[in-house]
């Protein structure tokens, strides 16, 4: 049949993001700079700005001009925290990090501190651009490490094969699957036989023959002959689909470290804010010479200082890297939690081939018991010539002596093995249940 084709639609994860403080910028292609733009333009504003009060450079650099400057100079990296600051002002959520540096450097502009307040708020942006840096490197490596989402699906509809999304394929209609393709959706073995490669879902690399009516999953690679399943799930209750946000949402699963620094940063910051409102009016009590400036400005510093921004994000961005480099080595954890458990193990045992070895069959030794070695290995390789089994291709890479055998007849008893005849004997190759049956 003639293969058509019509326009794909990208698939994307159905997860949200799970950093709170994610830029949300696409940063290939020379987009990761453009995300730096609104720190270079306070920076620069403000080392100018600094420069010109010095130096006294411009007379003219005094009053509402410079009061101008350093707004636009504060605009671009402090507009992003004060709109997420009153995001969260709204949702109830008030003691946030956000809300402590804008009340901070704000207070800073009131009492005229015009460069210390964009220098504070500055600082804090660079510190989460480097953030999102490192989150999105962890997440890069995450998803190279499970890049096994099928692009297409081959449906049969309309007498004919058109490749569509995965996501468009309903149950109940037909799939093909050609060789070297992964499996897109859940579904059942319609063709006789497959041979698949399962190491995605299960870490396994031996590949599973299964037949007909079988159950196979997503994300497993065909390795035989073309093969036709049946859909029985939507590609959203697929296997991969679930492994895929268990992945991405990976960060949703806390660490009993990252609770405890939660819960703790919801307490200590309102303390941390009462305590700067009461550096400055407490001391109107009891100092003599009490300036409402000079102890707002300590308290703004108090503020500063105190804001727990190094606990709340520092911890989780720690777990997050972890899990960003262990992917990058090849290693899945599902969870922070996870990475703390792997602390406390001092034996591991390891049962899955492709685990800490490949999964590549290859003759160590050949024991024939009552019978000729060579002559034996000549009736095996015949029979094996036939057959497409992994165990069958490493069998045939063995060199053995002396002349080859031709079979003939020769057929696949499902599950068991081979039957066939070699230099007129009835010859049978396979497992256990063969021999016995």
């Amino acid at each position: 049949m003639k293969k058509k084709k019509v326009n794909l639609r990208d698939l994307k994860p159905n997860s949200e993001e799970q950093h709170s403080h994610d830029d949300g910028h696409d940063h290939g292609d020379g987009s990761a700079f453009k995300t730096y733009i609104p720190a270079i333009i306070s920076f620069v504003m403000l080392i100018v700005g600094i420069a010109v009060d010095y130096f006294d450079a411009i007379p003219q650099f005094e009053g509402w001009i410079r009061v101008v400057w350093y707004t636009l100079a504060y605009i671009p990296v402090g507009f992003p925290v004060i709109k997420e600051g009153w995001k969260s002002l709204i949702k109830g959520d008030v003691f946030t990090e956000f809300f402590l540096m804008s009340i901070a450097t704000i207070g800073a502009f009131i009492i005229g501190e015009y460069p210390e307040g964009v220098a504070v708020m500055l600082f804090y942006a660079v510190g989460e651009l480097f953030q999102n840096a490192a989150v999105n490197r962890a997440k890069g490596n995450i998803k190279a490490l499970l890049d096994v989402r099928p692009k297409e699906a081959n449906v049969f509809r309309d007498g004919d094969y058109v490749s569509v999304s995965p996501e468009a394929v309903n149950i109940g209609e037909k799939i093909q699957i050609r060789v070297g393709e992964k499996i897109p959706l859940d579904g059942i073995l319609l063709s006789e036989k497959a041979s698949l490669n399962t190491a995605a879902l299960t870490g396994e690399s031996k590949p599973d023959s299964i037949q007909k009516e079988a159950k196979v999953y997503a994300g497993s690679i065909n390795l035989e002959s073309v093969i036709e399943v049946e859909v029985t799930n939507k590609f959203e209750d697929s296997s991969i689909a679930r492994i895929l946000d268990l992945v991405q949402n990976a960060t949703a699963r806390k660490s009993k470290t990252e609770l405890f620094i939660r819960q703790f940063a919801r307490i200590y910051t309102p303390i941390v804010v009462f305590l700067a409102i009461g550096v400055t009016f407490i001391p109107y009590f009891f100092v003599d010479d009490y300036v409402f400036r000079d102890w707002l400005y300590r308290a703004l510093i108090f503020l500063v200082i105190s804001c727990p921004c190094a606990l709340v994000i520092s911890i989780p961005l720690g777990y997050f890297g972890g899990l960003g480099a262990a992917s990058k080595n090849g290693i899945l954890f599902k969870g922070a939690s996870f990475l703390d458990a792997m602390t406390k193990i001092n034996t591991l045992v390891m049962d899955k081939t492709g685990t800490v070895t490949k999964g590549v069959f290859k003759i160590k030794e050949v024991k024939a018991i009552g019978w000729n070695e060579t002559e034996f290995m000549q009736y095996l390789m015949a029979m094996e010539e036939q057959s497409t089994h992994p165990i069958a291709k490493a069998i045939l890479e063995y060199k053995a002596e002396g002349e080859d055998f031709e079979a003939q007849d020769v057929s696949e008893i499902a599950g068991k093995g081979l039957k066939g005849i070699v230099n007129g004997k009835t010859v049978l190759v396979g497992n256990k249940a063969l021999m016995t049956s």
